[in-house]
């Protein structure tokens, strides 16, 4: 027979099990809490470098209305007028530019590599022999050195004969604009340190034939450079169109969609997979405004679908034609009276491309667009290589890369998705540094895809979409 229970005897078997059940909850919870931090593995970083938004406001509308004075001074920069005077000619402009890079490059230590390039070349629009050269800047980056991205502008100028190259030929806005903007770029930039390299490009010859963009390529090539990236700043100081409209505030920047290198075996892929809306210079372009957006104000960036203008080209074709990712970043409303004109009034009309056509402030606004870019991919580390995805009568997308283990910069990756008719990238998830991840229920069917590499500071490379069409 059971003896009964007292009450301080039940209030402790009480206090017994409730300690347990307690106990229990608390190693359930530490079971779900250390279950949570393995599948997390590590925080992603953050998507905002405050560094960036100091550089968006460094450009200086005064140093750039200066280089632009200075430019214009030289009376013509066509690339047959004279080379041998100090005032007058495309020789004066380009020594001046080279002097110019090296003063810049004292008040960083020497942190510029100031590098004159020439090759002797003759065509359609050079009759003659004639040296052909570039002034550059390279700003090694620490830990990729060899990986470079590269923002140029146009030296010479002309008037509306291509082949006259003795008159008066300011070439203010086309294309002094983006040499001031390309200096001011190395003046801010070279303030900091990267982990790839940024090279600031004076070219030549782009008037007569786009020579100093395969000089260029030609050296990167030999030096063992793989550019990544090619922002051709060409026109980024009017703001009056021939339109009529006043437009301070937005920026073109054009894209090729299909590359123009592309392999007849690469166009079978990408015909029967999609892509064309993805080229790596699509993607580049995508990336550049995606920064503006974030880093920028009063700045509306303007995806244009297409190579350049139509039936027009510029100086970031010889890249594409090369393989490399590049893009044209220019002004959106032209002023067509104040392009490959020679001075003069005719019918109370003014023509001729003069420094007063020019509004500084937005020159300096897309130089900072300019900077940031640089900065962030050049901080990022280098895009994802061999970029695949599967997901054929499944439910799930699958996607695959090589993780670059060498590059110091990386920590991750992120994979991004977005609809098919969607001009952006609309969604993304940081996955670790993994070199495979599977999107559960996104069928491949249905949406477009990419991955970028993360640096540990947030900044991310441009998105890779999978097969040649996408590569970097």
């Amino acid at each position: 027979m059971s003896q009964p229970v007292s009450d301080e005897e039940s209030l402790m078997k009480t206090k017994k099990i409730t300690n347990m059940m307690l106990a229990s909850q608390t190693m359930t919870l530490l079971a779900i809490a250390l279950t949570s931090a393995s599948v997390a593995a590590e925080p992603a970083p953050s998507q905002e470098d405050m560094r960036l938004y100091t550089i968006a406001s460094a450009p200086s509308a005064g140093r750039i209305e200066q280089d632009i004075k200075t430019l214009v001074g030289f009376g013509t920069r066509h690339t047959l007028s004279q080379t041998d005077s100090n005032a007058q000619g495309i020789g004066a402009a380009r020594r001046w530019i080279e002097t110019e890079f090296q003063r810049i490059s004292a008040k960083c230590n020497g942190c510029l590599e100031v590098v004159t390039l020439s090759e002797t070349v003759s065509g359609k629009r050079i009759p003659n022999p004639t040296e052909v050269v570039n002034v550059i800047a390279i700003q090694r980056g620490l830990t990729d050195p060899n990986r470079a991205v590269v923002m140029t502008g146009d030296i010479d100028s002309r008037v509306t004969d291509v082949m006259n190259s003795s008159a008066i030929s300011p070439g203010a806005n086309d294309n002094a604009s983006g040499v001031a903007g390309t200096l001011e770029a190395a003046r801010v930039l070279s303030q900091y340190q990267f982990a790839g390299t940024i090279i600031y490009a004076a070219l030549s010859g782009e008037e007569q034939g786009l020579y100093g963009g395969d000089i260029l390529i030609n050296h990167a090539k030999a030096q063992g450079l793989q550019i990544q990236a090619v922002l051709n700043n060409d026109m980024i100081g009017n703001i009056a169109g021939i339109n009529g409209v006043i437009d301070n505030h937005s920026v073109r920047v054009f894209s090729e969609g299909v590359r123009i290198a592309e392999t007849s075996e690469e166009a079978k892929e990408r015909y029967f997979s999609g892509g064309e809306n993805d080229s790596a210079s699509r993607n580049l372009a995508r990336k550049i405004k995606s920064l503006a957006d974030q880093y920028m104000t009063n700045l509306d960036v303007q995806l244009i679908n297409r190579l350049d203008r139509f039936g027009r080209g510029g100086h970031h074709l010889p890249f594409n034609k090369a393989g490399f990712a590049a893009v044209r970043v220019m002004e959106t409303n032209e002023h067509y009276h104040r392009q490959h004109q020679d001075i003069r009034t005719e019918n109370g009309i003014a023509y001729g491309d003069v420094i007063e056509g020019v509004d500084f402030d937005f020159n300096a606004k897309l130089t900072a667009l300019n900077a940031i870019s640089l900065a962030a991919m050049a901080w990022a580390p280098a895009p994802p290589k061999e970029v695949k995805i599967s997901g054929e009568v499944s439910a799930d997308t699958v996607l695959k890369w090589t993780v670059n283990n060498k590059d110091k910069a990386l920590v991750g990756y992120r994979v991004y998705w977005r609809n098919t008719t969607a001009s952006e990238w609309t969604h993304s998830r940081y996955v670790g540094k993994l070199g495979q991840f599977t999107l559960k229920n996104l069928v491949i069917d249905n949406y477009l895809f990419g991955v970028a590499s993360v640096s540990a500071d947030g900044n991310t490379s441009p998105v890779v979409f999978p097969g040649a069409i996408g590569a970097f």
